[in-house]
C-alpha cells in the first residue's frame, strides 16, 4: 500500500533527515520526500497498519526537530 502525506518542514537538509528518519520506521518499505513539494510517498511493508505506522512516523521525525509534521 502506498500514501502521500503532507509534511512540514522548513530547510531541505531537515527533510533528508526526515526523509531517512521515517525510511528507518517499522512498518515502512521506502518513502521519498519532496522538499519542493512538501510531500512525502511512502510504501507501507505488507500487513502494515498505515495508522499506526504513520504515529510511529511522526515520532520518529519529532526526535530529530520538534516542529517537523506530517499530515493525512
Amino acid at each position: 500500500m502506498k500514501k502521500v502525506y503532507k509534511v512540514e518542514v522548513d530547510c531541505p537538509n531537515c527533510a533528508e533527515k526526515m526523509q531517512e528518519a521515517i525510511k528507518k520506521t517499522e512498518g515502512v518499505k521506502d518513502a521519498s520526500l519532496s522538499f519542493m513539494t512538501l510531500k512525502c510517498k511512502v510504501e507501507f511493508e505488507d500487513g502494515a497498519d498505515a495508522s499506526q505506522v504513520l504515529e510511529l512516523m511522526r515520532s520518529n521525525v519529532k526526535k530529530i526537530e520538534d516542529d517537523m509534521d506530517i499530515f493525512e
